[in-house]
């Protein structure tokens, strides 16, 4: 039996963990994640389309005061549900979960997987399914590293904590994994994102669960790619000047969202320290989402008709673009900022597509030679805001070419990420996770001694 010594700086250090030992259980960990985001993925589908159908009913059939009533009910009636699931059993499922598994992965934080699984799947369901703009990523990676540890306890793991730590690694990645179809970015997240390192039982552990959970998931809910792009030509070389202009846009765009996202946050800690009851900001951040929802229905919940919009060409308006980027963002940020379960991943996505749409057209409009097909640069916005505010490029590229199953746009992708990233690093500006971690822990310092 080979051993591999490594030293990941998550607790791995001088810890032997035997690479075959591993295998089998990254592989249930892989279906059980696997199974469990399948799950959520449809729950979620099935409760976004009841309202969204239900919301479309009231438009036809009943008067406007009366539809704008029941959409502000159903928003304020599911967040406030949702919150108070999280503040009730867990806190730490608040926001995307990535960085409290973070925490966990440095000793900072406890992992109850007991509750965190129930809890993000029940808050996240109803928040989302209410019309709260966040996405399904955060969750389905805290809830496979939670997965990780619960089956590290069935097997009662005796290498200690590297092999939990691997453990809970490769739940995340399948997590990530079976919410986009991207088993190669669950990989790369695990190793870039959330240890920045590269340890062989990491990589072998992530890729299994990773592999499998994929699997698992085209089974049960089809092989396609998140996003369909047919119709979106392949970029050429003459597409990468503008691929790095772009990148300037969304390196700066990528600060501003980071630091907005805080802000937001801090307003609805000010909300919770004049003593406001947990519902009633629940209900507020529903209610201006139910407004948003009967104005605008695609503005709201996961995003992804959003985004399909603008990669199948259906924006072409630089005006709505622009109007649809502004209102996606700013309930994004209300959204986090209420603290409800949700990620960030998808919502960022959809902002970095309307980004780099409304770019395309702008430049098409002035230069039509040069941008044929502005949707191009929709694809290349994804990948560039999303390295912005998370800090991991590799992880970004990989992620676009399976969200849209395009592999010719690789380099185009990584010019504006690396662009992007350079951007964000010179101003200073903190990669989000790392940010709402140590604000996390921060938090947690200031309760203490009052408990």
């Amino acid at each position: 039996m080979r051993h591999i010594t490594q030293d990941s700086g998550f607790g791995l250090k001088t810890e032997q963990v035997k690479r075959r030992h591993i295998l089998v259980k990254a592989v249930i960990i892989g279906l059980v994640s696997g199974g469990l985001a399948c799950a959520f993925r449809w729950t979620l589908m099935q409760v976004e389309h009841g309202r969204t159908g239900a919301l479309a009913w009231l438009r036809e059939n009943a008067h406007w005061a009366a539809g704008l009533l029941a959409a502000v009910g159903i928003g304020a009636a599911g967040c406030a549900l949702a919150l108070w699931l999280v503040r009730r059993f867990a806190p730490e499922t608040s926001g995307s979960g990535i960085p409290h598994l973070k925490s966990v992965m440095l000793d900072q934080a406890e992992m109850r997987w007991w509750r965190v699984i129930p809890v993000k799947f029940a808050a996240g369901v109803i928040g989302i399914g209410a019309g709260l703009a966040l996405g399904r990523e955060g969750p389905t990676i805290q809830m496979g590293g939670a997965t990780g540890q619960m089956v590290s306890r069935w097997f009662r793991v005796r290498g200690g904590e590297g092999e939990r730590k691997a453990l809970m690694s490769a739940g995340a990645a399948a997590g990530l994994s079976a919410a986009f179809n991207a088993p190669l970015a669950g990989v790369m997240f695990v190793l870039e994102e959330l240890h920045g390192v590269f340890a062989p039982v990491l990589f072998v552990a992530a890729f299994v669960s990773s592999v499998v959970a994929d699997i698992v998931c085209r089974l049960l809910l089809g092989a396609s790619p998140v996003f369909a792009t047919p119709s979106i030509a392949a970029p050429t070389l003459a597409a990468l000047p503008l691929a790095a202009v772009l990148g300037l846009v969304c390196g700066f765009g990528g600060v501003a969202f980071n630091k907005v996202l805080l802000r937001s946050l801090d307003w609805f800690d000010g909300l919770r320290a004049r003593r406001w009851p947990v519902i009633a900001i629940g209900a507020l951040a529903g209610a201006v989402v139910g407004i948003a929802a009967w104005i605008c229905p695609d503005v709201v919940g996961s995003g992804s008709h959003l985004a399909e919009h603008a990669l199948g060409g259906g924006l072409k308006v630089i005006g709505v673009i622009t109007l649809m980027m502004l209102a996606r963002f700013a309930l994004t940020m209300w959204s986090f900022g209420s603290g409800a379960a949700g990620g960030i991943f998808a919502p960022l996505l959809v902002i970095g597509a309307l980004v780099g749409l409304a770019t395309g057209h702008a430049v098409h409009q002035v230069w039509p030679s040069l941008v044929g097909h502005p949707e191009i640069f929709a694809v290349i916005g994804m990948g560039g805001l999303l390295t912005a505010i998370v800090r991991a490029p590799l992880t970004s590229m990989v992620l676009i070419i399976e969200l849209t199953g395009k592999y010719d746009f690789m380099l185009p992708v990584l010019t504006c990420s690396l662009i992007a990233y350079g951007v964000a690093e010179a101003m200073n500006c903190a990669p989000i996770y790392e940010s709402l971690r140590l604000r996390a822990l921060e938090k947690s310092a200031e309760i203490a001694p009052a408990a």
